[in-house]
């Protein structure tokens, strides 16, 4: 048991969860975050990455939806910040728009902070410079991804999504360090089960911490514990609503061979084409996974068994259809609809173009499995929150994907972000 009392308690120190811990420690708040995985010491390599992806703990395979469809996530400090590709993307500007959310400032903010800037070009493998040209040649328009890396740091290694050991990127432990530096506290391997209410307000939580049931008490909560988490904290709190809408952003990679060229040595997702996004619901990105073990997850022994120093690839990401549910087990469904599987289509067409163009085998393709990475919609602003991230119960905040109101089909880390600013400043 914790006997101290918060101002806030914020569960989760993903992109969502330390951002507004920062932001409200640095305003002289009394916080505590709580945290359900560790800080990993070891990042980098498919063996380092079983310790913090979900999986099944007999069998190491992701744990997949009802109908075997897989989303991915991390449970540890620094949440999927810790395996993105370092991509720094405005998105969901229109949709949170129509709620009456302009986050212009708290953008301009974080992509100081974070140094987002334009890939380094230069950085670019043999490749994807064929890859950028092609696109060019054939009238798409492939640019370098704005960025939050690190090039100094750099070693152009191609496993961004396992895990940075070298610090080559921001990661949201960079602001749960400055929120610890102004005073905030933080539990690790804290798993929170429901937010403790009186009188239709919150008071605080209810979990298991290493030294077993705990429950703390705060002012306010603020849930940030992913898009697949969060909504079983809210329903075990009698947020009924909560659980409904999810979504993956799908993707697809299609990868083909050629005579001499690859993508090795340089950061994934180096280049992207949002053309088709507002149109189409689709975005393109240059993409090599290097890992063996997680192109056989992706696309089985085909995809194993590519040349990895003579393959290129290509990602299709969607707006996908957010038609799926988490139920309060933590179980979940998530179909791929007819939509989703026409825009993955479409877009992986446009890929093999491209990718033709650029020197692959046109017989060589292999096109995996849909998956998903940024599961959120599942307690969206208008259906569970209002537009100031506060559900029904009074004083009860969620501040991650969840609160998407639909798909973005792009990496959220930004947004989520700019939200969790947006949050702490309704608290001066």
């Amino acid at each position: 048991m914790k006997s101290k009392k918060y101002e806030f308690i914020i569960v989760g120190a993903g992109a969502g969860g330390a951002t507004v811990a920062r932001e409200l420690a640095k305003r002289g708040k009394i916080v505590l975050v709580l945290e359900q995985g560790k800080r990993e010491k070891k990042l980098g390599g498919a063996i380092n990455s079983l310790r913090y992806f979900d999986h099944h703990k007999v069998t190491m395979w992701p744990k997949a939806s009802k109908e075997g469809t897989f989303l991915y996530r991390t449970i540890m400090a620094g949440g999927t910040t810790m395996v993105s590709c370092a991509n720094g993307i405005r998105c969901g500007e229109d949709e949170l728009a129509a709620f009456g959310i302009n986050l212009n400032d708290e953008f301009s903010e974080a992509e100081q902070e974070m140094g987002i800037a334009p890939f380094n070009l230069k950085w670019l493998s043999k490749g994807s410079k064929k890859i950028l040209e092609a696109s060019k040649e054939l009238g798409y328009k492939m640019e370098p991804t704005p960025k939050f890396m690190r090039y100094n740091k750099c070693r152009r290694c191609g496993t961004c999504c396992l895990g940075c050991p070298y610090d080559a990127k921001w990661t949201s432990l960079d602001y749960l360090d400055e929120a610890i530096k102004h005073g905030a506290e933080i539990m690790y391997k804290t798993a929170i089960e429901s937010v403790l209410v009186a009188h239709g307000k919150a008071v605080g939580v209810r979990g298991k911490g290493p030294e077993g049931q705990v429950e703390i008490f705060s002012d306010a909560v603020i849930i940030a514990a992913g898009g697949l988490a969060t909504p079983v904290i809210l329903q075990k709190t009698g947020i009924e609503d909560a659980g409904a809408n999810l979504f993956g952003d799908l993707l697809v990679n299609t990868y083909g061979v050629t005579k001499n060229l690859s993508q090795l040595e340089e950061p994934l997702m180096a280049l992207v084409d949002t053309e088709f996004h507002a149109s189409k619901g689709f975005i393109l990105s240059t993409w090599l996974q290097q890992s063996r073990l997680h192109r056989f997850v992706e696309a089985g022994v085909q995809g194993a068994l590519l040349p990895a120093n003579r393959s290129l690839g290509i990602m299709v990401k969607i707006a996908d259809d957010p038609i799926g549910r988490v139920y309060p087990d933590g179980s979940y469904s998530k179909p791929v609809t007819k939509n989703d599987r026409a825009r993955l289509k479409e877009g992986s067409d446009i890929a093999k173009k491209i990718l033709v163009r650029a020197g692959v085998n046109s017989k060589s393709f292999v096109v995996g499995n849909p998956v998903g990475a940024h599961p959120g919609g599942t307690a969206a602003i208008g259906k569970v929150v209002d537009k100031n991230l506060q559900t029904k119960i009074d004083n009860l905040f969620v501040c991650d994907a969840s609160v998407f109101p639909t798909s973005l089909g792009a990496p959220p880390i930004l947004t989520i972000a700019a939200l969790a600013k947006r949050l702490a400043k309704t608290f001066v």
